[in-house]
């Protein structure tokens, strides 16, 4: 028992040796960083008080006019944010092959879901992104537009039933995502929830946890993004099982049934079929590329949901927010709607959701506001050199590329609290360094699915402006306190607004 005791407390001094030399390093380095706490790096207010892109934006303003970054802690992987808009620019695109990944946990092997192309790195996620690339062009675009026109014209019919008699308060998020949720349901695993009418649908249900419940706790978690390889050594899993059993059911249900009846719908899941029974092929280079296997086929569909879902949904309800709040342009907007649509013989078509530009401008300034993915994350393959050669990145490093920041950042964006859409007018977007607007990434590792998102978004809010006037209500918060725990940007209690029928 002594024995045991002398080597339990021997391992412990080492651990907290060992942690506490992870936690020197930039000290060591003599960059500039905030002081890390044990375990926790500088995310001691992580989800406590603060959101972690509210972290991030801290320590780019604090240390912006410093150097090219600032030495960080994310829990206790050494970590670089940036704070220079060139060295963004060179780790995003010029010197994209020295930064192509994320870092993040994944395991295809037993965490079947967690092989999609968002969490996958190295070849994998390559040949992923080449064999997806092309489900995602402006064609394949306007092939589904209807099926998600559809859907919007039954969120205006819905919407309609709450106020046919009298304005009323809602709150906008809930039809919102459960307008994404039909949305995504149908294009991405051929289901037809209408959560709409059904709240309580089983896809809408299962996909709200998705978001808000965890296999293991957050530090945990940090531990497997934080040892990747130890954690798949140990094949460990980081969905819960139920949900990962569900996503995996329906997927495989709904391509056996496909495949059987020979049925085509020119949506994503069609899309994914197709890849999966494409033949072999060589690349350029000689290499064999394969098709998706099922699992590949459900791990993409997941993503898909997990992408489109409460991005596009907070994104429409930040919107309505902000135009709630500014009359004038809610106005604008909806003379561009009436006008485009009339001019295309009253009908609300691919062509015609293309020429409203006043609308995708009220899109990049709402992302631009209030960024749904407020931070990029990448990882140094090997050792890199800055304009500065004490500021060099170690390979391994974590790159934290500070979205939000850089979207409120007044050298970029002045008056940068406004609603301002016209800052997306193309005149604008000329006269601005380019990585300074972020809501999708930028360079070869940026959203794939950004076309299908704004359609989305254009499609449901067309709907919505045309036939509804928001307009800001008692219940309504401003400012709108932000929720914490989730990575996404999200209003913790909804956004209420009065919503009266036109």
């Amino acid at each position: 028992m002594e024995v045991f005791i002398v080597l339990l407390l021997g391992a412990g001094t080492l651990f907290v040796f060992y942690i506490n030399y992870l936690l020197g390093y930039w000290k060591r380095r003599g960059l500039p960083h905030d002081k890390p706490e044990f375990l926790v790096g500088n995310m001691n207010e992580w989800r406590k008080t603060k959101h972690i892109a509210e972290i991030f934006a801290d320590t780019y303003k604090q240390y912006k006019n410093t150097g090219p970054f600032a030495g960080f802690y994310l829990l206790m992987t050494k970590s670089a944010v940036i704070t220079d808009i060139d060295l963004v620019k060179r780790i995003l695109i010029k010197d994209f092959n020295n930064f192509d990944e994320r870092g993040l946990f994944h395991n295809d092997r037993d965490d079947p879901l967690t092989g999609n192309l968002f969490d996958t790195d190295g070849d994998k996620w390559r040949q992923l992104r080449h064999k997806l690339t092309p489900t995602f062009t402006s064609g394949k675009m306007k092939n589904m537009f209807s099926i998600v026109s559809n859907i919007g014209s039954e969120l205006e019919a819905v919407i309609s039933e709450k106020t046919i008699s009298a304005p009323q308060v809602l709150e906008v998020n809930e039809f919102l995502g459960r307008f994404t949720a039909d949305v995504i349901g149908v294009c991405a695993f051929g289901i037809e929830c209408n959560s709409l009418r059904n709240p309580n649908a089983e896809f809408v249900k299962i996909g709200r946890r998705v978001f808000t419940e965890s296999r293991h706790n957050k530090v945990v978690e940090g531990l497997m993004h934080t040892f990747p390889d130890i954690a798949r050594m140990l094949r460990m899993r980081i969905i819960p099982q139920d949900i990962s059993d569900f996503y995996m059911r329906i997927v495989k249900d709904t391509v056996g049934y496909r495949e059987k009846n020979n049925i085509k719908r020119n949506d994503f899941m069609d899309m994914l079929i197709d890849l999966k029974n494409r033949k072999p092929t060589r690349d350029e280079n000689g290499k064999i590329i394969t098709g998706l296997t099922e699992n590949d086929v459900a791990a993409q569909s997941f993503v898909f949901f997990v992408a489109g879902f409460e991005t596009s949904s907070t994104t429409m309800g930040f919107a309505l927010y902000e135009l709630a709040q500014n009359q004038d342009i809610q106005d604008k907007l909806r003379r561009e709607i009436n006008e485009t649509i009339k001019k295309h013989n009253n009908e609300f078509t691919y062509e015609c959701m293309k020429d409203m530009h006043y609308l995708e401008q009220v899109i990049d300034e709402t992302l631009r506001l209030h960024p749904v993915g407020a931070h990029l994350i990448r990882k140094a393959r090997s050792h890199y050199e800055t304009s500065d050669p004490k500021y060099y990145i170690e390979e391994g490093t974590l790159i934290v590329i500070p979205s939000l920041a850089i979207h409120h950042d007044p050298e970029f964006y002045p008056e940068p609290e406004k609603f301002k859409p016209e800052r997306f007018s193309a005149e604008e977007i000329k006269s601005r360094p380019s990585c300074t607007w972020l809501p999708f990434g930028e360079g070869p590792r940026n959203c794939i699915g950004l076309r299908f998102g704004k359609m989305q978004a254009c499609i449901g809010l067309t709907y919505l402006i045309k036939n509804f006037k928001f307009t800001v209500a008692k219940e309504t918060q401003i400012p709108y306190i932000l929720d914490v725990e989730p990575l996404v940007l999200n209003a913790k209690n909804g956004i209420h607004l009065m919503v009266e029928k036109i």
